[in-house]
């Protein structure tokens, strides 16, 4: 059955939203930027490296001589292990600051935790592992146990290191190897290096004044403290018993603050929200999956559905394709292909442009009435709408957030024109020049998306010849070869947004990059070499190309608020994608597959 356009409203002023837009944008807008956060190291170090699930067990330093290490555990590190192994690539070792396999979904174990696009497309591997999502947006429970199923699958349980936390990489020149540091005293020798250290590795904390002078208990929700909340991390009993007599407050209303708000909402004393900027909300219609669907398909399936999900959401529909998705992330495009259809696809570019905003406007409009429909209070239901582009903020779903506003226990603090809470004391939060006591504070603040390197991954150092630091090389742009690997940097790879094809489905995106990796590193051993980087003139060549074909961005992002999306708003944009090969997903794709198939490793040296 064909995924069918929404209802949009037709009758709004776009010009007056822009200018609304630009007023609500400029409210929102800090001078110290990103320095508005605090890194979780030094007093703050056990909200990222402190384990709430699993103790960490003595053991002595490691010794260990290996063909690749890869850093993290996470759907990243998994797929690259098993890209490797089934690249015939086995010596390899996933060195992971988890006590499990899981990355993110290791991590993040807080009440509600759910994927919040399609688990057909984002639960990777599905094939190959024989194993169906149980509903359209997966539990995290459930991608937790599907992150430890790869790792049995493709054995890698064996030689993995947990609970390890990598302190930096150095390339040694004498022997060719990398040496890999780490906070348990290892030295790691390793000829191949694939960095795997996700977009949301790191937990990061609002710098407000007088937090570490609050008394109450606190937390960060990627590091939830189940013995102070009650319940548990497979969210089997659904009940935070121990919070039914308490104050909790929650700082954040992002994509973790609106899964775990409903929850919240309904089990505590009394839940005060401080939002700073509302996210848009959609409906969700989580739904189990349908045996007879699973029956009808065919080998190749789930790249078939992630092929599509990426067209909906990014690159567009083409004419006759249907909607197999079908959410909010495919709304814009599967309203416009409804358009362009009405005018037999004859679409000029200019118009193309036109058409995509007015249709953006319009879901956002929908968006917001949405929240007039559902809370019931007037001031807290214009409190709760968003007003900015559709992908100026991470957009979520959920059908229980904004009736949560609707309960009696139920407080939203609107901190946008302080632009956050002012400070803590010992026993409250002081936001508005109203003080709000709380028993227990919640940091659902996000992670280290788009401040420096060294940040985000959570390594120290990473030096490659010369002692050179791949930190200082980026520290004013990209600089990579197809955006894996630098010249400079032998045997080393990374993964993620750096210059790279943007997809609109995360973990495709990964499995592209490590398959290619796994290609290489494959090929290099092959060919009896001991080193692979790329020349200088194939990186400086690739940056010029990702210049050249750049769509620039800079205007949208300007004027959008202020978020991880666009570096806080600061003068010098850095986007939490990198910069992406201007052409798209799929284009890179085939740069990749042709770079393969052409057999010689053009721009790659060959060391012997």
């Amino acid at each position: 059955m064909k995924c069918a356009p929404t209802q949009t409203p037709d009758d709004i002023d776009i010009p007056a939203l822009r200018e609304k837009y630009r007023e609500e944008r400029d409210r929102r807008l800090r001078k110290d930027g990103q320095k508005q956060f605090v890194a979780a190291e030094g007093d703050y170090a056990e909200y990222y490296e402190a384990d709430p699930y699993k103790p960490v067990i003595p053991r002595e330093p490691i010794r260990d001589e290996i063909d690749v290490a890869v850093l993290g555990g996470g759907f990243s590190g998994l797929l690259a292990a098993a890209r490797c192994r089934q690249a015939g690539v086995e010596d390899v070792r996933i060195i992971e600051l988890g006590g499990d396999f899981g990355g993110v979904w290791y991590w993040n174990r807080y009440p509600g935790i759910q994927c919040d696009n399609d688990a057909y497309c984002y639960m990777p591997l599905l094939e190959e592992t024989g194993y169906m999502p149980t509903k359209r947006f997966a539990d995290g429970a459930e991608i937790l146990a599907h992150c430890q199923r790869i790792g049995r699958h493709f054995d890698l349980y064996d030689h993995a290191i947990f609970h390890t936390l990598v302190e930096g990489t150095r390339w040694d020149e004498e022997i060719k190897r990398w040496r890999i540091a780490t906070n348990r005293g290892d030295d790691i020798k390793a000829r191949f290096v694939i960095l795997c250290g996700g977009p949301t590795n790191r937990p990061k904390l609002p710098g407000i004044p007088g937090i570490t002078d609050y008394k109450g208990h606190k937390f960060h929700s990627a590091r939830w403290d189940y013995d102070y909340t009650g319940g548990d991390p497979t969210g089997a009993s659904g009940r935070l018993d121990n919070l039914h007599d308490k104050r909790v407050a929650i700082i954040g209303t992002g994509a973790t603050g609106i899964q775990l708000v409903p929850w919240l909402g309904k089990q505590v004393k009394h839940l005060t929200v401080f939002q700073r900027t509302p996210s848009s909300v959609n409906h969700r219609g989580n739904t189990p999956t349908d045996p007879a669907w699973v029956e009808t398909l065919e080998p190749g399936w789930q790249k078939e559905r992630q092929v599509n999900f990426h067209a909906g959401a990014i690159a567009g529909f083409a004419p006759g394709q249907s909607d197999l998705v079908c959410d909010l992330w495919t709304e814009i495009n599967r309203n416009l292909q409804s358009k362009f259809e009405a005018r037999n696809w004859q679409i000029s570019p200019a118009e193309y442009g036109e058409l995509y905003e007015r249709e953006d406007y319009l879901v956002m409009e929908r968006l917001r009435r949405r929240v007039d429909a559902v809370v019931e209070d007037p001031a807290t239901a214009e409190a709760l709408k968003p007003w900015y582009r559709f992908m100026c903020k991470r957009p979520t779903s959920n059908d229980e957030y904004l009736q949560t506003f609707n309960r009696p226990n139920v407080t939203l603090v609107d901190v946008s024109a302080s632009q956050g809470v002012e400070r803590m004391t010992e026993t409250a939060l002081v936001a508005n020049g109203v003080e709000y006591d709380a028993d227990c504070v919640i940091f659902a603040s996000g992670f280290e998306v788009t401040s420096d390197y060294e940040k985000r991954w959570g390594i120290k150092r990473i030096e490659g010849r010369d002692g050179r630091s791949l930190f200082d090389l980026w520290r004013d742009r990209l600089q990579t070869f197809h955006g894996f690997s630098v010249h400079g940097f032998p045997n080393h790879f990374v993964t993620g947004y750096t210059q790279v094809g943007l997809s609109a489905n995360v973990t495709a995106m990964f499995d592209q990059h490590v398959s290619h990796i796994a290609w290489i590193i494959r090929e290099t051993l092959a060919r009896g070499a001991i080193t692979v980087e790329p020349s200088r003139e194939a990186m400086d060549e690739w940056v010029r190309i990702i210049h050249d074909t750049k769509v620039d961005m800079t205007q949208y992002q300007r004027e959008c608020t202020p978020g991880y999306y666009n570096n806080e708003g600061e003068k010098a944009l850095r986007s939490n994608v990198g910069e992406p090969y201007g052409p798209g997903f799929d284009a890179f794709d085939g740069v990749l597959a042709g770079w393969r198939d052409q057999g010689d490793m053009a721009g790659m040296v060959l060391g012997r």
